[in-house]
């Protein structure tokens, strides 16, 4: 299966706006703090969200074809794809707690050891999405509505407890901590949405006849796609906007710009600029060193600390933006996949599932 450009583009630009909202969060002057809040809560949709959503669109395709690749591979098995899941998912989660220990020592506060950062979302949905994975896409829609229903719930219900010790204090921690970052319960839907529309693209793009492929990707998915992100982006909007952060009109509202936005990105893909030869466009090295991106931009944080105003804070971003993703282009031709701290623990996950396998060949066989 050729790769889909539109997800590497996608998740760039997630990667980039998380990037650019802490930017905006450490070096806007206070006078201007509103205009973070107002433009975070109308942009934020294609930040962590979005990046969750490409993650479960990504994991879909991969694992279908991992399975796809047993029918061709002597030694590959569902128990090695298995392995390699989790130990990838692990290997993410010890990188997010070890960036929250450091953020944990920055801040003197020891409760951020277990704060709902964007990597510690990823590894969790990882760990719950395994099973789901095998299920119906129906059923994995329906359970995304049911997170967000009880998270309606449980966010009014626990949020009076915040700061109490008992166990609905404890609770709300393990669940909310921090409820304006990216917490479990309202944003792994969009992991569980994003396998689902990953399914359906490995099975269109698996069609071999171009002509066939595409007209199977307008008719039966871009065009509905088209029309389902505008309604949810129109209904959510219709109620307040922007949306407040993390409300159930907000999370409407994200999913309805994913839809859209990975919509048209995969009509320009296929339908306009379908005869380019040049593979990777700017938003690329964003997206292929996501994960270092994420981590390395944390030493911006006292750059400009609480000293730019409204307007000159772009200027400064933007030159960021630029800089950065030089260097990315220089490192992606000079080291390219070693460099990437994301390629190098799915290598890992991948040796250490091939050993695993190995070593219970060699009992079996003795």
């Amino acid at each position: 299966m050729k790769r889909i450009k539109s997800i590497d583009i996608l998740r760039g630009l997630s990667m980039t706006w998380m990037m650019i909202g802490h930017l905006l969060a450490w070096w806007i002057r206070d006078k201007d703090r509103w205009f973070y809040l107002l433009t975070f809560d109308i942009l934020d949709p294609i930040g962590a969200a979005a990046f969750l959503f490409v993650s479960g669109i990504s994991t879909a395709i991969s694992q279908n074809n991992r399975i796809a690749k047993i029918e061709i591979s002597e030694g590959y098995t569902k128990n090695r794809i298995r392995n390699e899941y989790f130990l990838r998912a692990f290997f993410i989660l010890i990188v997010a707690l070890i960036y929250n220990v450091f953020i944990a020592i920055g801040t003197g506060d020891p409760y951020m050891i277990w704060t709902w950062f964007i990597l510690l979302t990823v590894a969790i949905s990882l760990f719950i999405g395994w099973p789901l994975l095998k299920t119906p896409k129906l059923f994995r829609i329906f359970l995304g509505i049911i997170f967000w229903i009880s998270h309606i719930i449980l966010f009014e219900t626990l949020y009076p407890f915040r700061n109490d010790s008992n166990y609905l204090g404890v609770l709300y921690h393990i669940l909310y901590n921090n409820w304006s970052l990216d917490p479990i319960v309202p944003m792994f839907p969009f992991f569980l949405f994003g396998t689902v529309l990953g399914e359906l693209l490995f099975d269109v793009y698996r069609i071999e006849n171009q002509k066939e492929r595409k007209l199977v990707l307008m008719k039966k998915y871009l065009l509905p796609l088209m029309i389902i992100g505008p309604i949810l982006i129109i209904y959510s909007i219709s109620f307040k906007f922007p949306p407040k952060n993390r409300s159930y009109i907000w999370l409407i509202y994200s999913l309805g710009i994913q839809l859209t936005l990975v919509s048209v990105l995969l009509f320009f893909e296929e339908f306009v600029f379908y005869k380019t030869k040049k593979s990777y466009k700017f938003l690329f090295y964003y997206s292929y060193y996501s994960l270092v991106i994420y981590l390395a931009h944390n030493v911006l944080y006292f750059l400009f600390y609480r000293q730019l105003n409204k307007f000159e804070i772009w200027i400064y971003i933007a030159v960021i933006f630029i800089i950065i993703g030089l260097i990315f282009r220089f490192i992606y031709k000079k080291w390219g996949y070693r460099a990437s701290l994301k390629a190098q623990l799915g290598k890992l996950a991948s040796g250490l599932a091939k050993k695993i396998e190995e070593k219970k060949i060699k009992k079996t066989t003795f």
